[in-house]
């Protein structure tokens, strides 16, 4: 099992930058980066909240596991 991070996808249909994520939520540029490309291994739960909140979404609809 592995967690997918979709926020590529996310960012893409929003039309909205890693660049412009970060200055929203205050994330550095290198984390949200991280999160992109999902070479994270932890998440970190506040980055989470303010994601989901610029965003407008649910944390399901960023994370999904898969089997």
């Amino acid at each position: 099992m592995s967690i997918k991070i979709h926020l590529a996808e996310m960012l893409g249909k929003r039309k909205m930058s890693q660049a412009e994520l970060a200055r929203r939520t205050d994330i550095r540029p290198n984390t949200i980066n991280e999160y992109y490309w999902e070479l994270v291994e932890r998440i970190n739960l506040e980055h989470l909240e303010k994601i989901c909140n610029v965003l407008d979404c649910q944390i399901g609809e960023l994370l999904e596991i898969e089997k």
